[in-house]
């Protein structure tokens, strides 16, 4: 393949923008913000199913509460049943009213048991809600940071995407005035050879792979005719020779 010199030159500058676009992208992936993002995203769940199940556990407090209240309030109607038919002198049989004033005793018992349980029911509740208020204000401040590293995130990538399409656009035009032939063999060997298809010789060496050639490859290069397009025999890219190819 033949190529004017001029045309091999302009091929390192696409090259050079080729290198440009793939340390933009790998800069994009590899910005810190995303691994605080996940790292906060990941803290942000298992404080969102803490919260859940503590809000959960003051709600199930909230019922037993009321069904424990009401059953104080049952019992409690009911003793004072019991006792204004004791104070009414309604009951005359002494046997009823032994009865009678056992039931009002056993009723008092079962009052105060049931307001121990609506005591200790109302701990638990007054716990969960302080888990509540805690795991809320935690999760508030863990969605703030994440919020703020998404923004972080959001304004470096659109940075970088703004300076990828302007030297995509500079590429695009740079490469439209290289033959396509040659522009097709540079892509081909671009991504075989890992975003490296055209390398300058300097001093002898392939800037491509870093090797200098031997004496054979040098005289080879040095004979062929400037507009001929020359290949590494170590890497196989395009070897682009400038005054500095030490030939």
């Amino acid at each position: 393949m033949n190529a004017a010199p001029a045309d091999q030159i302009r091929l390192l500058d696409v090259q050079a923008l080729d290198v440009r676009l793939q340390q933009l992208a790998h800069k994009r992936r590899s910005l810190p913000e995303h691994a605080e993002i996940e790292s906060l995203t990941k803290d942000l769940t298992q404080l969102r199913d803490l919260l859940v199940a503590a809000q959960t556990e003051e709600s199930d407090c909230g019922r037993e509460q009321t069904k424990a209240e009401q059953d104080v309030d049952q019992v409690r109607q009911r003793a004072a049943r019991d006792q204004q038919r004791l104070d009414s002198g309604a009951v005359s049989s002494p046997k009823d009213l032994e009865n009678l004033q056992r039931e009002i005793v056993s009723l008092a018992k079962r009052q105060g048991d049931l307001e121990e349980i609506v005591l200790e029911v109302m701990e638990r509740r007054e716990s969960a809600q302080e888990r509540v208020s805690e795991l809320t204000e935690r999760v508030s401040a863990v969605q703030a940071k994440t919020d703020d590293a998404t923004a972080r995130r959001d304004a470096a990538q659109g940075e970088l995407d703004a300076e990828a399409a302007s030297v995509t656009k500079e590429r695009e035009l740079i490469a439209g005035s290289v033959p396509a032939d040659l522009l097709k063999l540079y892509d081909r060997l671009r991504e075989k050879q890992g975003g490296i298809g055209a390398a300058r010789l300097h001093q002898r060496r392939c800037e491509g792979c870093r090797l200098e050639l031997d004496v054979t490859e040098v005289n080879e290069i040095r004979a062929s005719a400037p507009d001929k397009v020359v290949r590494c025999e170590n890497c196989s890219r395009i070897l682009v020779r400038t005054s500095e190819s030490g030939l």
